[in-house]
């Protein structure tokens, strides 16, 4: 009986982590990339955003007007995120004392060349980045008693905290074909950190186990609990930059830029999902017994085939006046080919156990609109609004990683000192998305997750 426990507590615990795919902003990508995309509802297919244009259209890169660029800034993310009780109306919101979670402060790093008709670039981005701090005292951090979930049971003095950063660093190239045609790509270096402290109860693990998709050795090792309760999950590091678990991997971008005529622009691009290497670090599993305790195993935690989906980015630009553009953007995520099942493991001296977990992800169509006027000589103003639909369940989701934001409203200035150097900014916001778990797969307890955000860009930008 209790080896069962054991198996059914192990098996949860991955499969728990294996949904941490679910970020706070589109998905995996940030909601623009540099203040110029970032102001106008992230809008960079078809018009140039700088030499961040490298992060979704290459082929745009064509369309500065220097012979090279520079691009210094930083985006400074952060939430509003809570957790409550569904039972018992309890109620926890993310905390920022760790610099293990939030505010996050992320770079933009960029250089372009242009030889010809030819246009080099090489960048450092924030992909995507976000996580929560709910502490070691909330309801989330309580042991299960018989099956009632977060409504009784013992403080256990356990984390429940997340970090997912994947940080993307393009080589980007582009060719004018001619004066209407220009294509585009880049190979990117990929990096992907992960921290997680998560808590199961056995009425959660108890269902999970049901799920018929584990196999491993990992069997017996609390054979003399007398009491479990649950199962407590760390791969974890209090650091700025590196994480529990980590790994790197790559992935690509094909683009292309057409002038429909003399002021409007039409581009494609496409990202091709990444691959990467499995997300590895040293974690501890923590079986939690009613009678003598916590009782800590450590070993290796490994996240295998932890990519990024393939995206296709269609957009029209057209300069209404000298001063004034407008653009669109329509995008479609294939976030079901990209999780179809996600394979997690932990091994330890004593054995291990390996999960082959389904997802059922759907596509993500994303909708960008984008103006900018030049106010005064020096002084260019924009605006925007994205809207995305949502490719996860509400099942399928943890309260450590609430859920994916869907609406984006965004305001952002230039302002030149000179002809070669320039102050960008922008400031966008996520409008608040709650969402309510109640399968027994991923909480012991209904939990409704409620999600705000804020995110800052400032950057400058120097050409010649």
């Amino acid at each position: 009986m209790v080896s069962k426990m054991l198996y059914r507590s192990i098996v949860g615990v991955v499969m728990s982590v294996s949904s941490c795919y679910a970020l706070a902003t589109d998905g995996l990508f940030l909601e623009g990339f540099g203040a110029v995309s970032r102001g106008m509802g992230g809008t960079a297919v078809a018009h140039y955003v700088g030499p961040a244009s490298m992060m979704v259209n290459p082929a745009t890169m064509d369309l500065s007007d220097a012979t090279g660029e520079v691009l210094l800034g930083f985006d400074f993310i952060t939430t509003d995120i809570s957790a409550s009780n569904r039972v018992t109306g309890e109620r926890v919101s993310s905390s920022t004392h760790s610099n293990n979670r939030g505010p996050y402060v992320a770079p933009q790093l960029a250089f372009t060349r242009k030889f010809s008709n030819w246009t080099v670039g090489a960048g450092m981005f924030a992909q995507a980045g976000v996580g929560v701090e709910y502490g070691k005292s909330s309801f989330l951090s309580r042991s299960d008693v018989g099956g009632t979930g977060y409504a009784a049971g013992a403080d256990t003095g356990l984390e429940n905290a997340s970090r997912l950063f994947i940080l993307d660093i393009p080589f980007a190239v582009s060719f004018k074909v001619n004066d209407r045609f220009s294509i585009g790509g880049s190979l990117d270096a990929k990096w992907t950190g992960l921290n997680l402290d998560y808590l199961l109860g056995m009425n959660q693990l108890g269902s999970l186990a049901q799920n018929g998709r584990a196999s491993g050795s990992l069997i017996g090792l609390i054979s003399t609990l007398p009491d479990p309760r649950g199962v407590h999950l760390s791969v974890s590091k209090n650091k700025e930059i590196s994480s529990g678990a980590d790994g790197w991997g790559y992935s690509g971008k094909l683009g292309l830029l057409y002038k429909v005529a003399p002021t409007t622009n039409l581009g494609v691009s496409y990202m091709f999902r990444s691959h990467m290497n499995d997300l590895k670090g040293r974690g501890t599993v923590t079986a939690v017994d009613g009678i003598i305790g916590n009782v800590p195993i450590d070993g290796e935690v490994s996240f295998l085939n932890f990519n990024s989906p393939a995206k296709l980015d269609v957009g029209l630009s057209h300069q209404v006046t000298d001063k004034f553009l407008l653009a669109l953007d329509v995008s479609r995520v294939f976030w079901k080919d990209a999780l179809k099942d996600i394979e997690v493991g932990f091994t330890s001296d004593a054995g291990g156990v390996d999960l082959k977990l389904p997802q059922n992800a759907k596509d993500q169509t994303i909708v960008a609109i984008g103006a900018s006027y030049a106010a005064t000589q020096n002084l260019t103003v924009r605006a925007g609004y994205r809207q995305a639909t949502q490719p996860f369940n509400d099942e399928g989701l943890l309260a450590l990683i609430p859920a994916v934001l869907q609406k984006h409203a965004s305001l952002g200035f230039s302002y030149n000192f000179s002809k070669s150097s320039r102050f960008d900014a922008a400031y966008s916001h996520a409008f608040e998305r709650s969402m309510t778990n109640r399968s027994a797969y991923n909480t012991s307890s209904p939990v409704r997750s409620s999600i705000a955000q804020d995110n800052f860009v400032i950057a400058y930008n120097y050409s010649f």
